[in-house]
């Protein structure tokens, strides 16, 4: 099957990396990250087909699809620790290129709301996981970084399933060579 995403869709963020940031503080060093966790994804997903989308590797693990929800469902909730609050969704309801769009959306606006205020005290901001509170570390361990994880998946699976990410991403520099 083809791929799912039309010609004519609007530009979605991370298609490039966004420039570094102006200054070097612990809010834009997590901006970074986020930007770069954002061009992953923006290039784990590109050309994705519906067969890439019910692909697992066992029965045991999830599909693409479910591993694309699971994804974001971890930048909804670090960005809200961030400041940026998701709009309200059954992320299962979604199709590919609602939740797509909407992981990439939300990653741009963490990394901009934390580009826009690089003096942001990160020690503040704490996530709140049922009756317990967990400072910021627990995002970037947590949240951020089983994303990455994730990511690589989605890579790995598509891999697997026929539909490798196109030749020259270069996650290094954060482009993407014709």
């Amino acid at each position: 099957m083809g791929p799912l995403s039309a010609a004519a869709q609007p530009e979605l963020p991370y298609q490039s990396i966004p420039e570094v940031p102006q200054s070097f503080t612990p809010a834009t060093t997590v901006a970074r990250l986020i930007d770069g966790l954002g061009f992953r994804y923006y290039w784990a997903t590109e050309g994705l087909r519906s067969d890439d989308l019910i692909f697992r590797p066992s029965e045991e693990a999830r599909t693409t699809d479910e591993t694309l929800t699971h994804i974001l469902s971890l930048c909804f909730n670090a960005s809200k620790v961030i400041g940026i609050e998701a709009k309200v969704v059954d992320l299962n309801e979604l199709d590919f290129e609602a939740k797509r769009k909407l992981t990439l959306e939300t990653l741009m606006a963490a990394s901009t709301l934390l580009k826009k205020n690089p003096n942001i005290n990160l020690e503040d901001l704490n996530l709140l996981a049922g009756s317990r509170e967990f400072p910021f570390w627990y995002i970037i361990n947590g949240h951020l970084s089983d994303a990455l994880t994730h990511v690589g998946q989605v890579v790995s699976f598509r891999r697997t399933s026929g539909n490798p990410i196109r030749k020259g991403v270069s996650v290094f520099e954060g482009i993407a060579r014709e």
